[in-house]
């Protein structure tokens, strides 16, 4: 471990204090130093560390001091650790984090933060591949999720997998570090993220366990719908515990999400109101992004659409129309402008909703296209000869 020591003393004294200190706050924990060594004083203090958190003062001021003054025992705890042989570290460790976590707390304010700050410390103390701080690290994403202050967390998917590899972490912890993540950022509503993290927790699975990806599956799929962000669903489709869904109602709604209109929508709507509302989603929201999705698959099949179409297609009044195509337009899945005069609206280009067979071949076909073009350009400028 690189933790420091904070307090300057020897850690017989250093741990002599800490047991007296948690005596007088009323714990029940002797004065008197273990005879069998350190690590079996540290797993008292740690035991009787639950103590510390009790009546922290209302006030203000006087509410910092307190926090300071935790911050301190604990990093005092945490140094203590240096002293710990390493085959009776996991432990500690691992009883310190459920401390922490358990310990009372004011929900999102300064308390979560220290107790994340404590969390904090000792990842940082432990060596970057040391698998404890995987144990560390899920105490610190339950901590966030409990207490909204995810955005303190490590989230990047890259640094993730660079940790669960110098961990050497089985593919069952890593699928619970991405599953507790995804929950985490789901109870904070940070859905776009939820999404990302749900989509590579099912990227794990395999043939041959998909079928146990299925509550996972199910959760991702409800976690993409309700992201008022998340547009492009296709691959979804190819995620093989998804696929395991098929002849579902989950896998049936998902389909019409990624390649279905407006109208399919609102008649799957009124035919599985209930469970629909089971799912947890909007009707209002779920409208409103199949609008856009059904607007943009429009605008890739024609250049051209007039507000009469757009009111049929989208089950719009005329007064509704304009500032519908503005809301589509901030979306960034395409870009369209407005002709009053005539009432018609312009595609300048459209995100494809699924980009498969046909999709590339369209793009082989302009390419094809630009570069015939090109050689005409140089052909003509040839042609001109050299300037005299």
């Amino acid at each position: 471990m690189s933790i420091p020591a904070f307090i300057d003393v020897g850690e017989s004294d250093q741990t002599a204090e800490l047991r007296g200190y948690l005596k007088s706050l009323g714990a029940e924990i002797s004065e008197e130093l273990s005879e069998v060594g350190v690590w079996q004083d540290v797993s008292h203090i740690i035991e009787a560390s639950d103590v510390i958190w009790k009546n922290v003062p209302d006030s203000t001021g006087i509410k910092h001091r307190k926090y300071l003054e935790i911050e301190g025992i604990f990093n005092s705890i945490l140094s203590l650790l240096l002293y710990v042989p390493p085959e009776k570290m996991d432990d500690l460790v691992i009883t310190l984090c459920e401390k922490i976590l358990k310990a009372d707390n004011e929900g999102s304010g300064e308390m979560g933060e220290l107790r994340l700050k404590l969390l904090t410390n000792l990842f940082h103390g432990l060596d970057e591949k040391n698998p404890l701080r995987y144990n560390v690290y899920i105490s610190m994403v339950k901590l966030a999720g409990q207490t909204d202050i995810v955005e303190h967390v490590e989230t990047n998917l890259n640094t993730l997998h660079q940790w669960m590899s110098m961990w050497q972490l089985s593919m069952d912890k890593q699928q619970h570090l991405l599953r507790l993540l995804h929950d985490a950022l789901q109870e904070t509503d940070k859905s776009e993220a939820a999404t990302k993290i749900m989509v590579e927790l099912l990227g794990t699975y395999t043939d041959d366990n998909a079928s146990q990806a299925r509550d996972d599956a199910h959760k991702c799929i409800v976690t993409s719908l309700r992201d008022p962000k998340c547009f492009l669903l296709d691959n979804l489709l190819a995620l093989k515990p998804v696929k395991f869904l098929e002849g579902e109602l989950i896998h049936d709604l998902l389909t019409v999400f990624v390649t279905g209109k407006f109208t399919q929508y609102m008649t799957f709507y009124e035919t599985n109101t209930a469970f629909i509302k089971s799912l947890g989603l909007s009707h209002e929201d779920s409208m409103h992004k199949m609008r856009i999705l059904t607007l943009m698959s429009m605008a890739t099949e024609k250049k051209e659409m007039t507000f009469d179409t757009i009111e049929q297609e989208l089950n719009l009044s005329s007064s509704e129309v304009e500032g519908f195509v503005i809301d589509a337009v901030r979306s960034k899945m395409l870009q369209a402008t407005i002709d009053q005069m005539q009432k018609k609206v312009i595609a300048c280009s459209a995100t494809y909703r699924t980009f498969g067979r046909a999709q590339w071949q369209q793009l082989r076909d302009r390419l094809e296209l630009w570069r015939l073009n090109l050689n005409q350009v140089r052909s003509s400028l040839e042609s001109l000869g050299p300037a005299s």
